[in-house]
């Protein structure tokens, strides 16, 4: 596979950050000092202007980009480039003084008043009037800059708004959804419990805290045209930008396995995906192996949106942040640590939030590179030109890719129906955490899965693991089949194929829309379970998994039974079955089980699908990238104590020198092997 390099005006990965030299304007010494220090650094790209609209147009109509050209320019000249952004994310106050249409309404229908930021109203005509203005403004300035590589679009987008533009539009965007028939959306919502029944759109309204929200099918609507309304805001600032230098690239950062935007609907908008990655480092539920691992599953997230191009992390803190719940400091190492995981988990960049710490407000004492001592000679400041160095030295493998042959599958609009389904236990659902159980398990055996939605072709993929897949959107049930049959090795779980994408349960039996003849069973009941009820999944030879939550029990058409149920009135009923179809197995695991239990499952679907089980040392992960120049295989120990990898040959790229057979990392060491 050839590489994919990002930007091929920066030769390797990048190195910055998020810079605010608006900040600092009345200290030209310290401007000029920021430059000075970069390059000790190693940064070479810096994101301008994310927060920055007060200062390019403090009052309506009047522009001040000069400091900004200047600020471009004279990182061009030293050799950093710049990420230009769009300054959406934050609106100045005199716009809301003269606008105040701009401000969003919250779900008790009450305007905001002016601050903070990820305030504006999506659908408001006037200030997308005002914010493409400024963009064109900024793109006619700088745009066509050489040292201007990127456009990001506003910042970490996310939240509601429920004023009457946005009503009127959620209103329009159900029309359009249901074929301007009301009837097929009462039909879709089962509107006629509770005599819920619509006479025309125009009596439909966003779920209002004090208003209806008992409509399963309303509140996914709801959430669905929230990011259809985020990303046709989104587009309109790309629309803009494009219009004035087309051949600018694209982003906008994301958050996490965000809650609020189905980030599987927006990747395609953008031309390359970035995000914002702050973990819990040094936390007191967990190791820092647990958090590096988790941290891993995040990554493979935002890697998956966007498969055959590498990704950008954003931000992450070079030392703290200031919003966590104990804002605990990266301990000695982890900086590099956390760091090169990015690298390892498919990002071509490394960048920061934020470059020097302010003086004042929300986020002063937000971590950075420079700190409020400002000089080069503090622990961060090392180790960030440490992780500088070593982005040189590893160089060769920038727009290499992972590559895998297993994927879960993830859905955003899954998730939202199993938040709000009444059923199951209320604190008991954890979608999210199932399906990083099971993907955090198969890390174990040493697949970097990707994480994918299940409507996604699936071709290059010989085994998948489908958690909880409730909700079934048209065309997912012949898309696995589509898969079993030419030979993919299956698993889902308890809690599939309830309900199609209306939230309409199917019938006759679950999984449902053809679902049990690709399982071979049929699902009669679901039961939950206190966490002081035991039962358990009992094998022929003896060996049992625990079973926590839910155990539904099963109906058997004409698969094999795997294992039973140890007790209670379904006690010796199917447990967990397989089916064979086409040159598949499709396994279905009725009851939640941790993944530690489901390991011999899980290997022998391995096994089958010729994918080898590869054990590393406790504390020791390992990522494979590999492109047209060669292949790249990441360590990185998350334990404080030396560890030897066996089994490692080639050529370090970290210390320059040789592997032959065993590869020894230091205490929060890393390696990165040229095989």
């Amino acid at each position: 596979m050839e590489k994919t390099i990002l930007f091929p005006q920066i030769a390797g990965f990048v190195h910055g950050g998020d810079y605010n030299p608006d900040q600092w304007l009345d200290r030209p010494d310290i401007l000029e000092e920021d430059v000075s220090l970069m390059k000790k650094a190693g940064v070479n790209c810096v994101t301008l202007g994310v927060f920055s609209w007060a200062a390019l147009e403090p009052v309506e109509g009047e522009f001040h980009f000069e400091w900004l050209e200047e600020i471009v320019e004279n990182l061009y000249q030293n050799g950093i480039y710049t990420v230009l952004s769009t300054p959406s994310g934050a609106r100045p106050a005199w716009l809301d003084a003269a606008y105040p249409e701009a401000m969003r309404m919250s779900a008790r229908g009450v305007r905001d008043h002016h601050g903070g930021r990820h305030n504006h109203c999506m659908s408001s005509p006037k200030y997308r009037e005002m914010v493409e203005i400024i963009d064109r403004k900024l793109a006619q300035r700088l745009g066509s800059h050489p040292g201007v590589i990127l456009y990001h679009i506003s910042n970490e987008f996310g939240g509601e708004c429920y004023c009457p533009h946005c009503a009127k539009r959620f209103r329009e965007y159900l029309a359009e959804r249901y074929d301007h028939d009301i009837e097929k959306l009462n039909h879709a919502w089962w509107t006629s419990f509770w005599s819920h029944h619509y006479n025309s759109f125009d009596q439909v309204e966003p779920p209002f805290e004090n208003g209806e929200r008992s409509v399963m099918g309303l509140n996914l609507d709801w959430k669905r045209f929230t990011t259809w309304s985020t990303n046709d805001f989104m587009e309109h600032e790309i629309r803009v930008l494009h219009s004035v230098t087309p051949d600018v690239p694209v982003t906008a950062n994301f958050m996490r396995l965000f809650g609020g935007l189905d980030y599987r609907k927006m990747a395609p908008s953008i031309d390359m995906i970035s995000w914002d990655n702050y973990p819990t480092y040094h936390n007191d539920w967990g190791t820092l192996e647990d958090t590096m691992v988790e941290t891993a599953f995040q990554h493979a997230v935002m890697r998956s949106l966007k498969r055959g191009k590498p990704f950008m992390m954003m931000e992450s803190a070079p030392g703290l942040v200031n919003w966590h719940r104990v804002n605990k400091l990266k301990r000695p190492g982890i900086h590099r640590l956390s760091c090169l995981q990015a690298i390892a988990c498919g990002s071509d960049t490394v960048q920061y939030f934020q470059w020097r710490k302010g003086r004042g407000s929300y986020e002063q004492f937000h971590g950075a590179v420079v700190d409020h001592l400002g000089t080069d000679d503090t622990r961060i400041f090392r180790e960030v030109a440490e992780v500088g160095d070593l982005l040189q030295k590893i160089a060769p493998a920038a727009g290499t890719l992972v590559q895998t042959r297993a994927a879960l599958l993830f859905d955003w609009e899954n998730r939202w129906a199993i938040w709000d389904v009444k059923a199951l236990g209320e604190q008991t659902k954890r979608y999210e955490d199932t399906c990083r159980n099971i993907w955090e398990t198969f890390f174990g055996l040493g697949v970097d899965m990707d994480v994918v939605g299940s409507d996604e072709n699936l071709d290059q993929y010989d085994l998948v693991v489908a958690p909880m897949l409730y909700l079934l959107q048209p065309g997912v049930a012949g898309n696995l089949k589509k898969f079993v049959e030419r030979g993919g090795q299956l698993v889902a779980t308890y809690f599939t194929g309830y309900v199609d994408e209306n939230l309409l349960c199917y019938l006759g039996g679950f999984p449902g829309d053809g679902l049990t003849d690709l399982f071979g069973v049929i699902s009669e009941e679901i039961d939950s379970l206190y966490p002081t009820d035991r039962n358990a999944v009992v094998f022929p030879d003896g060996k049992q998994w625990e079973v926590k939550d839910f155990a539904e029990i099963l109906r058997v058409k004409d698969a094999k039974v795997l294992g039973v149920y140890g007790s209670d009135f379904y006690e010796g009923t199917p447990a967990v079955t397989c089916k064979e179809y086409g040159k598949g197995k499709a396994y279905y695991v009725a009851a939640r089980c941790e993944g530690k239990h489901m390991v011999p499952l899980f290997e022998q679907m391995m096994a089958d699908a010729q994918i080898p089980v590869r054990r590393l040392p406790q504390g020791v992960e390992c990522h494979v990238r590999s492109g047209e120049e060669g292949t790249y295989a990441f360590y990185l120990n998350a334990r404080e104590e030396e560890t030897k990898v066996p089994g490692v040959q080639g050529l370090d790229l970290v210390t320059g020198s040789r592997v032959e057979g065993e590869l020894t990392l230091p205490g929060y060491g890393v390696a990165v092997v040229s095989v």
